[in-house]
């Protein structure tokens, strides 16, 4: 049901040009990769690297690795995200595919298959972050790179504008079931779709159990001092709203307790 849900609504935000939904600009085409890997993790070139951008669609990160020469798929459960990309690879010349699919279920991609995988912010939309690692790590080679985007638990649970400067948690860190749908536009949370609060132990610890190794991690900075009450800049002044890992997929993975003899 979710799927559904979320597919549907990711279809509305990008037919009415949602700020997810924006594609690229001219000037991430100056330097591609620098536009999009700010810490340098993928080092210098990923020219001819087999690349999934999962859960990505919407006219930029596909267009934008492609263009800076990885042979690139797409895979988005929103058809309308997915046209988007098709839209700018034809615009600018480059080469990508595209493929419709949620992010837990990848059976469509043979194992091992790719070097890198990005996956921008949206492990938020499913319930179990464990399925999509698992998916992750199967179709990635031995040694290769996963890099992924994760809305923190603390924003999820937060509202998303204060009370007279104070935001307040209103959800469980433990809960199970979804949060109530936001119905208001905010940089919060996505207009329409289901979310749900995944635990530290799960975004981090569930990464690890699917046979990846945590090299570094950072915390995209949007706090700005000074900045008026209930922007968002100001609200993450307070609660940080994502991070940001690098994880390398392990060449000889066994599950988590394995004793070797």
């Amino acid at each position: 049901m979710d799927h559904w849900h979320n597919k549907a609504a990711w279809d509305r935000l990008a037919q009415t040009q949602d700020r997810l939904a924006k594609p690229a600009r001219d000037v991430d085409f100056i330097n591609p990769l620098k536009s999009v890997d700010g810490p340098g993790w993928l080092g210098d070139s990923i020219v001819g690297k087999r690349t999934l951008c999962l859960a990505a669609g919407g006219g930029r990160q596909g267009p934008i690795y492609a263009a800076a020469g990885a042979i690139v798929t797409v895979v988005d459960i929103s058809p309308a995200m997915l046209k988007l990309d098709r839209k700018v690879a034809q615009q600018r010349s480059l080469k990508l595919t595209t493929m419709e699919a949620s992010m837990d279920d990848l059976s469509m991609l043979a194992a091992a298959s790719f070097d890198i995988v990005i996956h921008p912010v949206s492990t938020c939309y499913v319930p179990d972050i464990g399925l999509v690692y698992q998916q992750v790590a199967r179709v990635l080679v031995g040694g290769g790179v996963y890099i992924s985007q994760h809305k923190q638990p603390a924003s999820l649970q937060s509202d998303p504008q204060s009370q007279m400067g104070e935001y307040k948690i209103r959800h469980r860190y433990y809960g199970k079931k979804p949060l109530p749908q936001s119905h208001l536009p905010n940089l919060v949370r996505e207009q329409g779709t289901i979310e749900y609060v995944h635990r530290w132990e799960e975004i981090l610890g569930m990464m690890c159990r699917s046979g990846m190794v945590i090299e570094d991690v950072t915390e995209p900075l949007h706090a700005k001092a000074d900045s008026p009450i209930d922007s968002f800049a100001h609200r993450c002044e307070f609660i940080a709203p994502y991070i940001r890992i690098k994880a390398r997929r392990v060449s000889d993975h066994r599950p988590a307790g394995t004793i070797m003899l």
